[in-house]
């Protein structure tokens, strides 16, 4: 199995658990901007090979991998709610951060505002849901975690503000296979 990636990538980190968890062998290729664009139709991270099969999406390839060690991938409608709610505040922070190294600010455009507001309902809600203190884990879960934990690193949130979602991140931060994964040991 080949993992292609960035070290830093949420997306990346939640197929490198599943592949941990699961003990799967596989390499981890690094991959930059222009590698992924060249390599990928999607043009980002992550992309995978194993046996043939190529995936262009972290979706996809933790669905795969959970096939192949007979596990369930969100396993019922709200897990897999949360995992595309999730997704979606990912996706648009990951933007926000690129578009900002580029010059340009929510500040400076109502779209780009209402994408940082986004953000925010995402965060208010997932943070009055119930969430586990310990696993094991679903992909949403899963998701989050390495979603607030990107975040957290690349200094786009103050989890303080957020109790629950800290406390919920701090119990995974505590688990090997998600500790050992962190963009700072890479």
């Amino acid at each position: 199995m080949k993992l292609f990636g960035s070290y830093t990538s949420p997306y990346v980190r939640h197929c490198r658990i599943v592949l941990e968890m699961n003990r799967q062998d596989h390499q981890l290729i690094p991959v930059d901007f222009s590698a992924s664009a060249s390599q990928s139709p999607t043009k980002r991270v992550p992309y995978f090979e194993h046996d043939g099969v190529k995936l262009h999406d972290s979706a996809a390839i933790i669905r795969y991998l959970r096939s192949l060690a007979e596990q369930p991938f969100c396993e019922d409608p709200a897990d897999f709610d949360l995992f595309c709610m999730v997704s979606t505040a990912m996706d648009t922070e990951i933007n926000l951060f690129l578009l900002e190294r580029d010059g340009l600010a929510p500040e400076q455009s109502p779209y780009l505002q209402r994408q940082r507001d986004r953000i925010e309902s995402i965060l208010a809600d997932l943070n009055q849901r119930e969430l586990p203190s310990e696993g094991p884990y679903t992909d949403g879960q899963l998701r989050l975690a390495c979603y607030l934990s990107w975040a957290q690193f690349r200094q786009r949130l103050d989890i303080h503000q957020w109790p629950a979602l800290q406390q919920f991140l701090a119990s995974l931060n505590n688990q090997p296979w998600f500790a050992n994964t962190h963009p700072a040991l890479s």
